[in-house]
């Protein structure tokens, strides 16, 4: 198998003092990875990462409890306003997809040990300045913005504080996906391997939206899932790298449901990867850093579509059902007798 190449790597060889640009000619390189790469190569196209945002050298990196004046001053600075413009490139893109309607949505990035850049409240995403953008310390309360920060922040600082390598949060309700959460239903797997190298899907219950609880319960499952379908409400997803990449999550996602979906509707059982090609997915997933539950699993405990439904077939209850002679178990016999009957004068005159 050919080596791959992830951002984890680059960096760790960067640390190492190796040269980046020497790599085995055959390497598959992933998407990060290689846009690293180019960033190398010309430095002007760099984009600024949250993990990169830091106080001015000369002083000590700003906390929640830093003076105000220099709280004030990092969250004004040139490095904090390329991640709001970020910020509400994010929200643009989630408008435009309808993945948001109305208000809807929020987006957070970590921006300090424990300080958080995020969305406003009762502002459409795909409407942001960045001068909208509210600073927050990890328990919710605000440090700096002029709106007030979004309603449901405490499940995204749920999800950093619980998982201490997510930089970026995105929340929004994409329909096919949503959809899912609202049926309750756990996406199928073994059938795209793009779903299958960069997501890891769990359902949380549902509780009210921007409560603890509904933060404990996400933030319960994103060591092994890094998208996470919120019952009766949405989807948030958490990246190790930033927030465009939490945002491609919900744009895998949202593809995948969508496909599953079309592919119900055709008539014929969908088509399903072996267990060893799906472990062969996984081990790119892990040299990503990307979290799977399944990591360590044997091949025949992989692709366990067992409780997947693909649409649902009409049937007539069970107390309607025909007896061994024909006559139906059940029911009212004269509202039967009264439907035939009826049917019965239709097709006689249909016939005339």
């Amino acid at each position: 198998m050919k080596q791959v190449i992830s951002l984890r790597d680059l960096e760790e060889m960067l640390r190492n003092g190796k040269d980046v640009r020497v790599l085995p000619p055959d390497a598959l390189v992933t998407p990060s990875a290689r846009d690293f790469l180019r960033e190398l190569e010309n430095p002007s196209s760099h984009r600024t990462s949250a993990l990169e945002v830091t106080a001015p050298a000369a002083s000590k990196p700003v906390t929640s409890k830093s003076p105000e004046s220099e709280i004030e001053a990092y969250f004004n600075s040139p490095a904090v306003h390329e991640l709001k413009l970020q910020l509400c490139e994010i929200g643009r893109r989630l408008w435009q997809r309808e993945y948001v309607d109305g208000n809807g949505g929020n987006i957070a990035i970590r921006v300090g040990e424990d300080i958080a850049l995020c969305t406003p409240t009762l502002v459409s995403k795909g409407f942001m300045k960045p001068e909208d953008m509210c600073l927050v310390d990890l328990e919710g309360n605000q440090l700096a913005g002029a709106k007030k920060r979004t309603s449901e922040i405490l499940m995204h600082l749920q999800i950093m504080k619980r998982q201490p390598r997510a930089v970026a949060t995105v929340h929004c309700h994409p329909p096919y996906s949503t959809g899912f959460a609202v049926a309750g239903v756990q996406p199928p797997t073994c059938m795209i391997p793009e779903y299958e190298v960069f997501s890891s899907v769990a359902i949380a219950p549902y509780r009210t939206p921007g409560t603890p609880e509904m933060g404990k319960l996400v933030a319960d499952l994103v060591d092994k899932h890094n998208t996470i379908l919120m019952a009766n409400h949405g989807v948030v997803a958490w990246s190790h790298n930033d927030v465009e990449d939490a945002y491609f999550k919900m744009e895998i996602l949202e593809a995948y449901c969508r496909t599953v979906l079309v592919a119900s509707q055709l008539g014929h059982a969908p088509k399903t990867m072996t267990p060893a090609q799906l472990q062969d997915l996984l081990k790119i997933k892990q040299s990503l850093g990307i979290p799977d539950p399944r990591f360590g699993l044997k091949e025949c405990e992989l692709c366990d579509n067992e409780g997947w439904r693909p649409g649902v077939t009409c049937a007539v209850d069970h107390e309607y059902r025909k007896d061994s002679d024909g006559a139906r178990d059940g029911g009212d016999a004269e509202a039967e007798a009264l439907v035939q009957a009826i049917t019965e004068q239709i097709m006689r005159r249909a016939d005339k």
